[in-house]
């Protein structure tokens, strides 16, 4: 087995259990506010894995790219709309490796960079990260790491490249020779094109999984195999040998079908995930088995360590104390971004994860007269947080944060805030009291935001998909989960059905339970916040990885 270069070790003696050696290759990690590196779920799910391998001591490393102006900064308008800037982020603590070397793009010769995040910085296992920006690239070259997912179809194909290809070859440049290559989601396949003339197929499919997120084959990296081809994505291999060894005798290259052929093992990030996904790709010849590992969040990092303390000391009365000075927290930064100032004793609601059409961020409003009902009961009157990111480009889901902006001028216990990153979700599942999830059932892979939630003494109101299904199973009296409604409906009756059901759960359950029964609400918060743990704790998760894919 090889060892990395003494520089770059890990600071301490790996675990019997996991010291086979792997590599993860991931386009984004959230590790730290401060590294902002990262867009959504994704990168909260491979910073918290990052953390987790950390705390377990195991033999992993993480290879990423440095993005220059990470994913945008996003912030409001004179109007209030959405605005997304796109800047210089500088990071004296990442340290320079001096390793350097070219990978080809479109038959030119790009530079690529190494930066290293030491483990001792934020509690992660080593972390290399890429980047192109160096004097020595033109300016196309250089901005291949600006923009993490950029909108430009080649530009997406020349980042992949940089993680792939330039992953792979940076592996060679430490003459570090891992037992596993894991592909967190499909970015890095271009990197198998690198290995296979030097291993060969059989060798390669030994060392190599992959972790697919994508619950709809829509959804996945598709490209024209020509494009690819001119782009230089397979490495000098020739069509025919490409095609041979993928299986892909069309033009439509499908980034995550290719992985699962070549893969010995690939999972999904639920159970029901998993079962989705053996549904989906199951039609296709050659492909790998299909598990499931279940997402989670890293504990340590995520969970206020007052509230467990009161938690675990099964204190009620500490913990109402410590959950009202986060309201009190959260609230600061509302007042500051709305001049909207909230009440700790109301019961909060918030929405917050990436914007996108099927997690219909807008769903509780589309009864308005009833929305504005909830909001403005002078009995037991609710308050409502929404936060998230949509894609720059992605107009449809800013408009959607932009009408929400809108609607909420006119209600003065509704705010919409910006910049949701690692602090503002720390903020928000802190002092929420319901954490509302309500995807489409069958389109949410996973989701994690809601593990976190439940960790901090918010409890889940969500549809029954991705991780909740599996929590609900297992503690049902732990989260308010809406029944499931039949997902071949056309999607305007699952969106009306869904929404009764939200309304249902709130007004007979939610709202009686939090002004009623004070005992009874906090009992249900310290037992979801107890039975959230371990399996949702990303120590959990991490160590699944080894026994159910790096292992066998």
């Amino acid at each position: 087995m090889s060892k990395l270069p003494k520089a770059f070790q890990h600071p301490y003696k790996f675990d019997p259990k996991y010291k086979k050696s792997a590599v993860y290759f991931c386009m984004e990690y959230g590790i730290d506010q401060s590294l902002k590196i990262y867009s959504g779920g994704l990168g909260f799910l491979a910073g918290s894995h990052m953390r987790s391998a950390y705390d377990t001591k195991q033999n992993l490393i993480g290879i990423g790219i440095l993005w220059k102006y990470g994913y945008y900064d996003q912030f409001k308008k004179e109007d209030r709309k959405m605005g997304a800037l796109f800047q210089e982020k500088i990071y004296h603590f990442l340290q320079d490796t001096d390793i350097k070397f070219t990978i080809n793009i479109a038959g030119h010769p790009v530079w690529v960079k190494a930066y290293y995040l030491d483990p001792k910085q934020f509690g992660t296992v080593p972390l290399f990260l890429l980047s192109t920006d160096v004097p020595e690239n033109d300016f196309l070259a250089r901005s291949t790491t600006f923009k993490l997912y950029d909108s430009d179809p080649k530009a997406k194909i020349a980042q992949s490249m940089v993680l792939g290809i330039g992953g792979a070859k940076l592996l060679d440049e430490l003459n570090y020779d891992p037992e596993v290559y894991h592909f967190n989601e499909a970015h890095a396949l271009s990197a198998v094109f690198h290995w296979l003339p030097k291993m060969g197929q059989e060798k390669l499919k030994e060392k190599l999984v992959f972790t697919t997120h994508t619950p709809e084959e829509a959804g996945n990296e598709k490209h024209n195999i020509h494009d690819l081809d001119q782009m230089g994505f397979f490495n000098g291999m020739s069509l025919e040998d490409v095609r041979a060894v993928s299986g892909i005798h069309d033009d439509e290259f499908n980034h995550s079908l290719v992985a699962l052929r070549l893969a010995r093992k690939a999972n999904g990030v639920s159970k029901l995930h998993g079962e989705v996904s053996r549904g989906m790709w199951g039609k296709y010849e050659g492909i790998c088995k299909i598990d499931h590992v279940t997402n989670s969040q890293n504990k340590l990092y995520w969970a206020d360590d007052r509230l467990e303390q009161a938690r675990a000391k099964k204190n009620a009365k500490n913990l109402v104390t410590r959950k009202k000075e986060l309201k009190r927290e959260l609230f600061k930064e509302v007042a500051d971004q709305t001049g909207k100032w909230f009440d700790e004793d109301v019961l909060t609601i918030v929405w917050a994860r990436r914007f996108a059409g099927y997690k219909r961020a807008d769903l509780i409003t589309r009864d308005y007269a009833r929305f504005e009902k909830l909001l403005n009961n002078s009995e037991k009157p609710v308050q409502i947080i929404f936060a998230g990111k949509p894609y720059p480009m992605d107009y449809n889901a800013i408009r959607q944060y932009d009408s929400l902006v809108e609607m909420s001028f006119g209600l003065k216990n509704m705010a919409v805030l910006a910049g949701y990153e690692l602090a503002l979700s720390k903020l928000l599942k802190d002092g929420s009291d319901i954490w509302l999830n309500n995807p489409r059932v069958t389109r949410e892979a996973s989701g994690t935001s809601g593990m976190t939630a439940a960790m901090n003494g918010s409890l889940n109101l969500s549809t029954n998909d991705g991780w909740i299904r599996e929590f609900h199973e297992m503690s049902p009296d732990c989260s308010f989960v809406l029944p499931i409604v039949d997902h071949t409906l056309p999607v305007f009756e699952q969106d009306q059905q869904d929404l009764d059901n939200l309304y249902k759960v709130l007004e007979d359950e939610i709202i009686p339970l939090y002004y009623d029964d004070s005992k009874g609400w906090y009992k249900k918060v310290m037992d979801a916040m107890t039975e959230v743990v371990p399996f949702f704790d990303s120590d959990r998760m991490a160590h699944d990885y080894y026994e159910k894919m790096y292992n066998v």
